[in-house]
């Protein structure tokens, strides 16, 4: 469907029909997409374990990412099947086949059994099995039988003999094979996903705005998703423009260089009603302000709640600059509009017109001080599911990179008991009460690139409870992350604080890293008086990294302590890197 969405913008827009079964499968720069890890939206390789992975093995070749489609599950990874290909293909292990007749079979795996295909192939040439017997062996090794597996094994025992291979030769292929075939996957149907993925991942590398805006249609029913895609819009440098009456379609549609937000993604507003719109625009023009809009459109298609959602999420923006203005004056503009209707209905029209001064062309709405930015957005993200205009988060950007050590969209894939800080805005909060009936809660987390739940048991929920009252706050979280056995990550929270007071209260201990050959009289010179200009209480550490990640700690003993502010952070990162400085929280 992404697919077929993105041919149809690039047909419209550029006038090019794209025939992708005429793709070039080696091509460099969908390929460089793959390699870099910019995999978002892309079939089969979105998820953060596959990213790495690609990173890690840089593939070059289509063949690389049938492998990986076929690798990238439990078996193969706790069987440590990736990081041996991935040393095998970059030449740190050296390739060895047991028999010079298998090198035809596995050389483009490294040497790898990685398909069932495979398992089949050297029953055949080892085992001089015939295609039927060898599928039967396949399916005995998958399903772990002993008594079928033993039969087989005498089998091909026989038939390498007959093939001039030795017994115990035969016996350690045979092994290998068993292995194997446990975790293997079928090529062909590896191959097929692998193709939609490269498919895509085209899409994506050569016409990156209508792939993206066809990725946020197909994600508008589920929250997580368009979030995610609508920062990975951000990420890559495509604007992503709010809804407007004037200019969006039903769907997300690329406009130039950016995307236009479709009315289909606001909450309240059925799709009936948005074609009728759509219609009523292109057949009476632009709509002027919001009394042409009501005085245009039939308003028991496009009713009051229709209405709330296109103003709180933005569509009138264009023409109105307070959407608080267009609230309050709502009940005017639907009476209007549905006197003007009547009016029209009953060949009224010249005698409405040339009475009332208040016409579409005369559309003065009164000068009421537009929400403050947090009830703007809140009802934006009401009205979206999705902050555009703003985000609470967006001053807090130092906060979130020196504090937050993951997001959201990592947590996903986090083990369990792993201990976590991320940052975000609480939303949704939930007071409950533990069976002994003790006080707990809790929310949703919600950061710049989706959302965690958040459990706050008793002992914590006592500290905290105050804070969590006030509704929609950015806020630190750090506790433990756990699975559900369901796929379903949450946060065990330990401590919850405001990210306006974490410089303030939050700090412990500033640790800076630095690699020993940026040791250099200029640099230290610099960072001594970034130390002069920041006195303060906070301990600071420094750490020499040198090869080998071998580290050795430096306690100062003639400093006092520093004081904890994102200007000392960055001015220290400006010598030396990003990340070498750590707070300790």
């Amino acid at each position: 469907t992404v697919i077929d969405e993105t041919l149809t913008q690039i047909s419209e827009q550029f006038g090019v029909e794209l025939d992708l079964a005429k793709v070039d499968l080696d091509e460099r720069k969908t390929l460089q997409l793959f390699r870099d890890g910019r995999t978002s939206g892309i079939f089969q390789f979105e998820s953060g374990g596959m990213r790495d992975i690609l990173r890690r093995l840089q593939p070059d070749r289509f063949e690389d990412l049938i492998a990986l489609n076929a690798l990238y599950r439990p078996g193969p990874i706790q069987g440590g099947m990736i990081d041996d290909f991935i040393s095998r293909r970059h030449g740190d292990v050296e390739i060895t086949y047991a028999l010079p007749q298998l090198e035809e079979t596995l050389k483009e795996t490294y040497g790898v059994i990685v398909y069932q295909e495979q398992v089949m192939r050297i029953a055949s040439l080892v085992g001089g099995f015939s295609l039927g017997q060898a599928d039967l062996l396949r399916r005995a090794m998958g399903k772990k039988k002993k008594k079928e597996m033993e039969e087989q094994r005498k089998l091909f025992l026989l038939g390498a003999e007959k093939n001039g291979v030795d017994d115990q030769r035969a016996e350690k292929i045979f092994e290998l094979m068993a292995q194997f075939a446990g975790y293997g996957f079928n090529k062909s149907h590896s191959t097929a996903y692998a193709l939609l993925a490269y498919q895509t991942a085209y899409l994506k590398a050569h016409y990156p705005t209508q792939f993206m805006a066809a990725m946020l249609t197909s994600a508008m029913a589920n929250t997580d998703d368009f979030v995610k895609y609508m920062n990975e819009s951000r990420e890559m440098g495509i604007k992503v423009r709010p809804p407007d009456l004037n200019q969006s379609e039903v769907s997300f549609h690329a406009s130039g260089e950016e995307i236009v937000f479709g009315l289909a993604a606001i909450k309240n507003v059925g799709e009936s009603a948005i074609r009728h719109i759509i219609e009523r625009r292109e057949s009476e023009g632009p709509f002027e302000s919001i009394f042409h809009f009501g005085e245009t459109v039939d308003l028991r298609v496009t009713n009051k709640r229709v209405l709330e959602s296109l103003i709180k999420a933005g569509a009138f923006d264009s023409l109105h600059s307070s959407r608080r203005c267009l609230i309050e004056i709502l009940d005017k503009v639907i009476e209007r509009g549905n006197r003007a209707q009547r009016d029209r209905l009953h060949g009224q029209k010249g005698l409405f017109a040339a009475t009332d001064s208040d016409s579409k062309f005369n559309n003065q709405v009164p000068g009421i001080e537009e929400w403050g930015d947090r009830e703007k957005w809140s009802y934006e993200k009401e009205a979206l599911g999705y902050y555009i205009s703003g985000h609470p988060l967006q001053k807090y950007g130092a906060e979130l990179k020196n504090f937050s050590l993951t997001t959201a969209e990592n947590l996903t894939e986090q083990e369990s008991a792993r201990e976590i800080s991320i940052g975000g805005v609480v939303t949704g909060f939930r007071p409950l009460q533990t069976r002994k009936g003790a006080a707990m809660g809790t929310f949703v987390l919600e950061d710049l690139t989706g959302s965690i739940a958040v459990t706050v048991w008793p002992k914590t929920y006592e500290k905290c409870r105050d804070l969590l009252a006030d509704g929609e706050i950015p806020v630190l979280v750090r506790g433990r992350c756990e699975s559900d056995g369901r796929g379903e990550t949450r946060v065990l929270a330990s401590g919850i604080a405001p990210l306006d007071s974490l410089w303030k209260e939050g700090i412990e201990k500033i640790l800076i890293s630095v690699r020993v050959p940026k040791i250099q009289e200029p640099l230290l010179a610099k960072l001594q008086d970034l130390i002069n200009n920041h006195p303060g209480d906070c301990p600071l550490e420094f750490e020499l990294l040198k090869k080998n990640s071998y580290r050795i700690r430096v306690v100062p003993s003639k400093l006092t302590g520093i004081k904890p502010v994102s200007s000392f952070v960055q001015g220290v990162e400006n010598l030396f890197g990003e990340n070498s400085v750590t707070l300790y929280t």
